[in-house]
């Protein structure tokens, strides 16, 4: 019993030995962490160094885009046009690549762009400053402002943002409107948070939201006579303090920004970028080559 005694206690020390060198080995040395967070920035800022090589490499540059008017819609032939796409193609011809428009959910552009999904956002990007601590921006090339749309038939009724109060009001999930909406104390009832701008509008126009807080690049297109929204009307009720500036989304750190800027100086100065506005009715919107 004695000599099964000591057996037991050299393999229970023996199991333990084993462990503890077992733990040792996956210890990884002091200062070599697998993933640190210095480690993983590093890394993320030499991938973004290289989009612009990337992107010529793949011979197409993945624009990040929502549907609307005037920016980047469908026709009547379900073609994509409107200001963005023609913006776009013409920049993407100056790198020497194709554009490859991809919709995205606006409330996760960020995380699109960052995971590698898309290389840029280019879709109407109002400039903020929560924006410009999770990505770089290009030199901005369109103003803009949020404006609110109402029925026409409650046009006696909603004359300012006073008169909004306790009015239902919808913006599209992590766009400028919804920032405005949310953030002025006259519209403090119920708020309807969307997936696109233009849904916004189809609630107003069927009752179910009575404001809708948008861009007036998009309002102005889309809202008024001969439209499919003629029954609605725009109020610039914001006034100058809600100017706002459109640009072009990219990584931190990525090459792609510089050559980017570079071509757009270049369809500015050579008069295409004020005959694509012409187009589409935004050429007193324009800030480039001012």
């Amino acid at each position: 019993m004695k000599k099964r005694g000591i057996a037991l206690v050299l393999a229970a020390v023996l199991v333990l030995m084993t462990f503890a060198f077992a733990a040792c080995g996956n210890d990884p040395a002091p200062g070599n962490e697998v993933g640190t967070t210095d480690e993983v920035a590093t890394s993320e800022s030499a991938s973004a160094a290289s989009d612009l090589a990337d992107v010529q490499a793949k011979g197409e540059m993945v624009i990040g885009i929502t549907y609307f008017a005037p920016m980047n819609y469908l026709d009547d032939n379900n073609e994509l046009v409107g200001f963005e796409t023609e913006f776009a193609k013409a920049v993407c011809a100056k790198l020497g690549v194709e554009a490859k428009f991809q919709e995205i959910i606006w409330d996760s552009k960020v995380m699109e762009l960052n995971s590698g999904n898309i290389d840029c956002i280019w879709n109407g990007m109002t400039m903020t400053d929560e924006l410009a601590e999770q990505i770089d921006f290009s030199t901005p090339y369109m103003a803009n402002k949020q404006v609110c749309v109402i029925r026409t038939e409650n046009a006696d009724t909603y004359t300012d943002l006073a008169s909004m109060n306790g009015a239902t009001v919808v913006a599209e999930s992590g766009s400028a409107g919804e920032s405005a909406a949310t953030s002025d104390p006259n519209l403090s009832g119920k708020f309807i948070s969307v997936t696109a701008q233009a849904d916004g509008l189809n609630e107003v126009k069927a009752g179910t939201a009575d404001v809708a807080v948008m861009d007036a690049v998009m309002a102005y297109s889309m809202v008024g006579e001969n439209t499919d929204f003629s029954d609605l009307t725009v109020l610039d009720v914001f006034g100058d303090d809600a100017d706002e500036q459109y640009a072009v989304g990219f990584r931190k750190g990525s090459s792609l920004t510089a050559a980017v800027n570079s071509a757009m100086a270049e369809l500015a100065a050579d008069g295409t970028l004020d005959q694509i506005a012409r187009t589409y009715g935004l050429e007193s919107r324009i800030l480039l080559g001012e």
